[in-house]
């Protein structure tokens, strides 16, 4: 009986110790989850920006080429060997200036040959015409000496044809490129010399959508820029395609830009922006504001939080308002202890409330985007004048998130002009 007992209290006891410590692990998880519950996160800082009406200018942007107005790559006509090259890198020439120098001894030879015989055979149609003007000379005589020497005043015009390609000039004033060739190097017909360039003036060809082509016309003014970010050079739609291309449904516009400082070289890469009329009263907010996703676009608006949370801290503010009335039939010593009780409780919670500021809270607001332009973005529904938006900081952030705004830094601006501010 005795061994029974002793089992019994140990099994009692180990069961009060396994209760105890259950009992403790759910007090604890349940104390736990209670304060997770009730905790509320950190506001986070956000930056904003108001939702005014402003003045648009919208446009038509493209990537675009720049080529010269005038340029070829320059070739030999005939085969030779190269005598002299009369030009250096990156100089201007004059139009019909003579850049190269093929040796033309044997062309020499054989023009000089021929004048002499275009000499001979026009004094033997001299001779001739002075015969048939005495009736002592034939008419097929002096056929026969007509065609000679016009034969040989033929031979003449081609031999110095022939010199004369043995000469490379420049078709129009340029600045020249670099040399392909080196002194004493046979060329073979059409061997590229150097490439000339007109680079006074210069043309961008670029491509649009053919949804845009009713925006374009000729004589349309345009900024191009060299992808800075700034549009410095002003040019001119000079001609636009009138077909479509039907694969990339594209169309190809060329415009015209003064070159006078040489800053666009051909083949380089442009941006190009066509001007549209000025349109007012546009929404507008930063491309940063804007958050794309697989259900659209959206963007987050600060709002002041639901008045809820102000209706249930009044009845805690009137307790003590509360207290003297309940008071007034105590007698009058203890009125002016009162008193005193009462101003050092509400002066503290006068501070209290003016340092308090409203709570903000997110609200996420798909939109309709439309046109962009300088970083802007059109907004065609789903905010309205007056709204302030996040502009940074939206990836960590969620629908009724409470947040605190800070605009000492504007995302939309680089650092260094704010480093200025």
């Amino acid at each position: 009986m005795f061994v029974i007992k002793r089992f019994i209290i140990a099994f009692i006891l180990l069961v009060l110790v396994c209760g105890g410590i259950v009992g403790f692990n759910l007090f604890r998880d349940n104390a736990i989850q209670q304060f997770f519950a009730t905790m509320k996160p950190p506001a986070a800082t956000v930056s904003t920006t108001i939702v005014k009406p402003t003045s648009w200018t919208p446009g038509v942007e493209a990537i675009g080429t720049v080529s010269a107005v005038r340029g070829v790559d320059l070739t030999v006509e005939t085969a030779g060997i190269v005598k002299d090259i009369l030009f250096h890198a990156n100089q201007k020439v004059e139009a019909n200036a003579v850049l190269l120098q093929l040796d033309d001894a044997a062309e020499r030879a054989d023009l000089d040959a021929t004048k002499a015989q275009a000499a001979l055979d026009q004094t033997a149609l001299t001779r001739a015409l002075e015969l048939q003007k005495r009736g002592v000379g034939s008419e097929s005589t002096l056929d026969t000496a007509r065609a000679t020497a016009s034969a040989s005043a033929s031979q003449v015009n081609r031999l110095q044809a022939v010199l004369d390609q043995k000469l490379l000039t420049a078709p129009f004033g340029g600045t020249v490129g670099i040399p392909r060739i080196d002194l004493g190097q046979y060329l073979s017909p059409g061997t590229s010399v150097v490439t000339l360039q007109d680079l006074e003036t210069m043309r961008a060809d670029f491509s649009i959508p053919e949804q845009q082509l009713p925006l374009l016309k000729i004589d349309q003014k345009l900024r191009l820029g060299i992808g800075d970010g700034e549009l410095p050079f002003a040019g001119t739609i000079r001609g636009i395609d009138p077909k479509i291309d039907p694969t990339s449904r594209l169309v190809t516009v060329r415009a015209e830009v003064a070159n006078p400082e040489g800053k666009l070289t051909p083949g380089q890469f442009v941006q190009v922006r066509v001007e549209l009329p000025e349109e007012n009263n546009v929404l507008t907010v930063p491309q940063t504001a804007l958050t794309s996703s697989l259900y659209g676009d959206f963007v987050f608006v600060v709002r002041p939080a639901k008045p809820a949370a102000a209706s249930g801290a009044a009845p805690a503010a009137a307790k003590p308002e509360e207290k003297p009335a309940t008071d007034t039939a105590k007698p009058a010593a203890e009125a002016p202890a009162a008193k005193p009780e009462e101003k050092p409780a509400a002066t503290p919670a006068e501070p209290k409330a003016e340092e308090q500021k409203p709570q903000l809270m997110l609200a996420q607001v798909f939109v309709k985007p439309g046109r962009r332009n300088a970083g802007l973005v059109e907004i065609l529904e789903g905010i309205q004048p007056g709204d302030e938006v996040v502009t940074a900081g939206q990836n960590r952030l969620s629908n009724g998130m409470s947040v605190a705004v800070d605009n000492t830094i504007d995302p939309t601006k680089p650092a260094n002009q704010q480093a200025t501010q």
